[in-house]
């Protein structure tokens, strides 16, 4: 019997004059292209246990899903939530700058229009950016907000 989906990010969050900020990832391909609420969401991958450890996914996803390498410095682990289609997700909070500008992001393939035949390729993060804790809750995936609220904690 396999369990539920699972997946792993690191959430990346920076000081500045105005406080607390974290980096986001759009979702990319045409179901999220007009969507901005519940389409944006930490940068992370699915892993299977048994292969790899959900700290190493989450560095491994990290580079694929932005094209850059994960950034050393304290990771501070979030926890797990799990979101509505059932898939847990894993997530460890580092201290880091990154130009959103600098991203290469991975792609992923998939049949689109519907039933066309057709395969087209679309990028897995349309686009990175920083936001303030509080717009970051209107347009994060709903469950993990949670994430937002641990790393306030922690860094209060």
């Amino acid at each position: 019997m396999t369990g539920p989906k699972r997946s792993a990010g690191l959430l990346l969050y920076r000081r500045t004059g105005d406080g607390l900020e974290v980096l986001l990832g759009h979702m990319g391909g045409p179901f999220f292209a007009r969507r901005d609420a519940g389409a944006w969401s930490v940068p992370k991958g699915e892993y299977e246990p048994e292969e790899e450890t959900a700290w190493d996914a989450a560095r491994r996803e990290f580079q694929e899903e932005l094209g850059l390498a994960p950034p050393d410095g304290e990771a501070v682990p979030l926890g797990e939530v799990r979101q509505t289609n059932g898939k847990i997700v894993t997530v460890w909070a580092i201290e880091a700058d990154l130009d959103p500008a600098t991203i290469e992001p991975g792609t992923f393939r998939m049949e689109w229009p519907p039933k066309s035949g057709q395969l087209r390729e679309f990028p897995e993060l349309d686009r990175v950016e920083w936001f303030a804790p509080d717009r970051a809750r209107d347009v994060i995936v709903k469950a993990q907000a949670a994430f937002l609220d641990r790393l306030a904690e922690h860094s209060d």
